[in-house]
C-alpha cells in the first residue's frame, strides 16, 4: 500500500514469485504486480482488485486503509481473474456495493463467479461523479478482452489503463522513472508482442480516440507493472510505433534439431546473411531450449524470420510446431521468412516449414532449403549461399 497522491492509493500486490502467467502460456522472469487503486474523493471508488490467490490478504490489507463500508463504487476495468479475483471475498463484506463495468464485463464476471452482484453497465463517455473529480469510462474492446475498458479521473488527470501500457515486472519502485529503463522496455515490448500484437489495428484506433479527447494525462496507472508518471505518454508513443508492423534491423533465426544437423544449417545461413550485411542484428534460438515468449519478442522485432526443423514421422519437431502455431495466432505483419530443414530418408520438414511460414502471413521469397543427413562442408556452403540470397532479398525489400 502506498499513496500515489492525496486522493489515490495503490492497494495492489507485488508478486515476486510469479514465473508463469495465463496458465503456462506466458513467462514472467521478473515477476509481476496486480495493481488496484483506491480513489478517496468525496465519494470513494476502488478500481480493480488482485489475483484470486491473494484475495484474503488483499481484503485484510484494504481494511487497514479504509473502512470497507465507505467504498461507494467498484470499477471493474477488466473481468479476467488476475484483475477481479478478490471480488468474491470483498463482496462478502460489502455485497450491495455497485460494480461499474462494460456490458461484456457483466457477462464475464457472471461467467467467472456466478454471482448476481449489483452491476452497473457503462459505455464510452459515461461518467461517475466522485465530488471534486469525475470518472470517465472509455470502452476498449479486445485490448485485450471484449470487456476491457479504461477509466480517466478528471481531478488528477490520471488514466487507469487496464492491461494497456503494462508489463509483467515486479519492482518496489513502482514508477517508470525509478526502475531500470532497459528492463522496463524489454518487458513492455515482450508484453505487447505476446499479448497485444493481434489487436494492433484496434490499438491504433483506440489511442487516437483517446488523444482526440484532448485531455491532459499526468499519470498512466496500469494493471500490471509500473506506473508511468515521468513523461507518461512516452509509452503511448511506443505503442503507436509497435502497432505499425514494427521491425528493427534484425534477422531472427529459429530452429529445432535432433542431432545438430539443423543447428549447423542455421549457423551456416546466419554466416551467409552476415557476409552481406554485417549491420544486421542476427539472433539464433533453439526453440526447444529457449523461452517461447522471449523468442516471440525477437520475432516481433525481426524483418526476416528464418525457421528450420528436422524431419520426424513425416512432420516437424513438436517444439517448432508449437512455436509456429503461436506465431500464426499473433498475426505479425510486413515480415519476410524462409524455411529450411534436415532429414534422413523422407524429407518433409523443409516444405512443411515453408508452407507454415506462409500461413503465418510472412512473405517467402525463396524456396525452402533442405539437407540430407549431417551437412558436410559442401552442404554448409550451400547454407551460406542460401543466407546470402536471403540477405540480398531482404535488402531489396527493405
Amino acid at each position: 500500500m502506498f499513496k500515489i497522491n492525496e486522493k489515490i492509493t495503490w492497494v495492489g500486490k507485488i508478486d515476486w514469485e510469479l514465473k508463469k502467467f495465463h496458465g503456462e502460456e506466458y513467462s514472467t522472469h521478473r515477476g509481476s504486480s496486480y495493481n488496484s487503486y483506491l480513489i478517496q474523493d468525496e465519494k470513494v471508488a476502488l478500481i480493480d482488485t488482485v489475483w484470486r490467490p491473494f484475495d484474503e490478504e488483499y481484503v485484510e490489507h484494504l481494511k487497514t486503509v479504509i473502512d470497507l463500508d465507505k467504498i461507494d463504487y467498484i470499477i471493474a476495468n477488466h473481468a479476467e481473474i488476475d484483475h477481479s479475483g478478490a471480488l468474491p471475498e470483498l463482496m462478502k463484506h460489502i455485497p450491495d456495493t455497485p460494480i461499474y463495468c462494460t456490458k461484456n464485463g457483466v457477462k464475464s464476471l457472471k461467467g467467472h463467479y456466478h454471482q448476481d452482484w449489483n452491476f452497473r453497465e457503462v459505455k464510452s463517455g459515461d461518467t461517475l461523479d466522485l465530488g471534486t473529480g469525475k470518472l470517465v469510462f472509455i470502452e476498449a474492446p479486445m485490448l485485450h478482452w471484449p470487456d476491457s475498458m479504461f477509466t480517466y479521473y478528471t481531478s488528477d488527470a490520471v488514466l487507469f489503463s487496464n492491461d494497456a501500457f503494462g508489463q509483467h515486472y515486479a519492482s518496489e519502485f513502482m514508477y517508470n522513472d525509478l526502475v531500470d529503463q532497459a528492463e522496463l522496455y524489454q518487458e513492455a515490448l515482450k508484453y505487447y508482442a505476446n499479448i497485444l500484437t493481434p489487436f494492433s489495428p484496434l490499438v491504433i484506433k483506440k489511442i487516437h480516440e483517446v488523444l482526440a479527447l484532448n485531455v491532459p494525462v499526468s499519470m498512466i496507472c496500469t494493471s500490471h507493472g509500473i506506473i508511468w508518471r515521468d513523461n507518461p505518454t512516452q509509452i503511448v508513443e511506443k505503442y503507436l510505433e509497435w502497432a505499425e508492423a514494427y521491425q528493427e534491423h534484425q534477422v531472427t533465426l529459429i530452429y529445432d534439431t535432433m542431432w545438430d544437423a539443423t543447428k549447423k544449417m542455421a549457423e551456416g545461413i546466419a554466416e551467409g546473411i552476415k557476409s552481406v550485411d554485417p549491420t544486421l542484428n542476427i539472433k539464433l534460438f533453439n526453440v526447444s531450449k529457449v523461452d517461447k515468449n522471449d523468442i516471440i519478442a525477437e520475432v516481433f522485432k525481426a524483418k526476416l524470420v528464418v525457421a528450420g526443423s528436422s524431419t520426424i514421422n513425416k512432420g516437424i519437431l513438436s517444439a517448432m510446431a508449437s512455436m509456429l502455431e503461436m506465431i500464426k495466432g499473433l498475426k505479425f505483419k510486413n515480415k519476410m521468412a524462409a524455411g529450411f530443414g534436415s532429414y534422413g530418408w523422407s524429407g518433409e520438414s523443409p516444405k512443411i516449414m515453408h508452407e507454415e511460414l506462409k500461413k503465418c502471413g510472412f512473405e517467402c521469397t525463396e524456396p525452402p532449403l533442405e539437407v540430407l543427413w549431417q551437412p558436410d562442408e559442401a552442404a554448409v556452403e550451400q547454407c551460406r549461399s542460401y543466407g546470402v540470397q536471403l540477405a540480398k532479398a531482404l535488402g531489396t525489400k527493405f
